[in-house]
């Protein structure tokens, strides 16, 4: 019989079901199951809707059932960074507040009165976002402080998910990174800075690493699901699952895992937590296999997603690359990292202001518009490869973009061009394919990570973009 292995990959705009399986030595993939996914206000608040997203995964499971299609495992990949409190009946304290959220601003001062900025990026290595997990908590003891005091349990997204599905409570490795509060010596919570900000130490669970059996369903996920199936942990935080199923080897490529965010870095086998790293804002965030993420945020095609919306979805991404190639000529430029960018109420508008601000020709089409924003990502990249180069002291040869961004044939073009290195763009599943190696990591039909890469690179195309 065939060995399938679902991948539930949960992004910030929609998730979905994904079954893997080798066929001849090949992995194949079939997207199943599709839902919608987004922030809702709540109570003022911007929030994820877990419950609702909860059902989808059992939708997709059912979904399995229905095709006769049972993975012998399963794995949950979402976002990082965000988080809920269960109380001591492991109910969630209060809102699942999202990361585009405000609450968070002016939590990091009150962070440094405890531990100054650079003392927090030499002990963790996690580069400064203030919607980080570290900052979301303070927000929480300030302005909820019942709630850090009633905390029996602090679970990341997947891992709430995965304790749904199994009654079985762990932080996963990948994500918990992200929350600003691991060491990277020691590749579990630093406990010493949990406390001295005044966090509930007893809600933290036991750090798990991608390739950890989380356990089976639960009674009545398996009555509702119509089967049994084993919950495996795959790098749970969805940029470590992307560059796990990078198609290289070697240690001359970069990476670009490209969706709404775009991370651009390199793999490392030590953390660096140096003042110039610190400087230029890179992060060491965890990967599979206790690798380091060595990568910088970029705000990636959050950009453009929001264009195509604020355009009434009349344009395809592939038709705005078009209207953008079109429009190349057109030279204003904005930095695509600017906190105007985050969550604006109308990114049209946000850009037109910053264009003002800066005294450069405001964008007058959708294609003006979109080679504004290409232009930009790419030349945020280029900007990104000299600081790895500067920081590493190596020059690297050549970039694989991964992820749905991969398909931006017009971006992958400007990349090269900007960036001076050969690009490789594919898979564009990088994400739930990463998931799915996790998984037959555990199971043995990989015997190790290169093993998988290989694997990877003869299964899917990938497309060169020359300089």
């Amino acid at each position: 019989m065939q060995k399938y292995y679902l991948a539930v990959d949960i992004g910030a705009s929609s998730g979905r079901h994904i079954l893997g399986c080798l066929e001849n030595g090949r992995i194949t993939l079939e997207e199943i199951y599709r839902f919608e996914n987004g922030m809702v206000k709540k109570d003022g608040y911007f929030c994820w809707e877990l419950d609702r997203l909860f059902q989808e995964i059992k939708n997709g499971l059912k979904k399995c059932k229905e095709m006769g299609k049972i993975p012998s495992s399963m794995g949950i990949d979402t976002w990082g960074v965000d988080f809920v409190l269960l109380d001591a009946n492991d109910r969630i304290l209060g809102n699942t507040v999202g990361y585009r959220d405000r609450r968070t601003n002016g939590m990091d001062e009150r962070v440094y009165k405890e531990i100054s900025e650079e003392a927090l990026y030499g002990r963790t290595g996690i580069q400064k976002q203030i919607f980080n997990t570290i900052y979301q908590l303070m927000a929480v003891k300030t302005r909820n402080p019942g709630h850090m005091e009633a905390a029996q349990s602090f679970l990341m997204i997947p891992d709430y998910f995965n304790y749904l599905l199994t009654g079985v409570k762990r932080n996963e490795y990948t994500n918990a990174t992200t929350t600003q509060l691991v060491s990277p010596v020691t590749k579990d919570w630093d406990m010493e800075l949990i406390e001295s900000l005044g966090y509930n130490k007893k809600m933290f669970q036991k750090i798990s690493l991608p390739k950890t059996v989380v356990g089976n369903f639960t009674a009545p996920v398996r009555e509702e699901a119509g089967f049994d199936c084993e919950v495996v942990l795959p790098a749970t935080h969805d940029t470590g699952s992307a560059v796990l199923s990078v198609p290289a080897n070697d240690d001359n490529y970069l990476y670009i895992s490209s969706g709404t965010w775009s991370l651009m870095g390199i793999e490392r086998q030590e953390a660096d937590c140096s003042k110039e790293s610190k400087a230029a804002n890179f992060t060491n965030e965890g990967g599979y296999d206790y690798r380091f993420r060595y990568l910088k945020n970029i705000m990636g095609l959050w950009m453009i997603q929001s264009l195509r919306h604020e355009l009434k979805d009349a344009y395809s991404f592939a038709e705005l690359c078009e209207l953008a190639k079109k429009a190349g000529d057109f030279n204003s430029r904005v930095d695509v990292n600017a906190d105007c960018f985050l969550a604006p109420d109308n990114m049209t508008e946000a850009i037109n202001k910053y264009c003002r601000d800066t005294n450069q020709k405001e964008p007058a089409t959708a294609g003006e518009l979109a080679a504004c924003i290409y232009n930009s990502l790419a030349m945020s990249y280029a900007d990104t490869v000299k600081e790895i180069e500067m920081i590493t002291g190596k020059t690297y040869s050549r970039i694989h973009i991964v992820g749905g961004g991969s398909n931006a044939d017009y971006l992958n073009e400007l990349t090269a061009k900007y960036t001076e290195k050969d690009v490789y763009a594919g898979p564009t599943e990088a994400t739930a394919i990463g998931n799915i190696l996790a998984q037959m990591l555990k199971a043995g039909e990989y015997k190790s990570v290169e093993e998988a890469r290989n694997g990877v690179f003869q299964s899917f195309s990938v497309k060169k973009f020359g300089r």
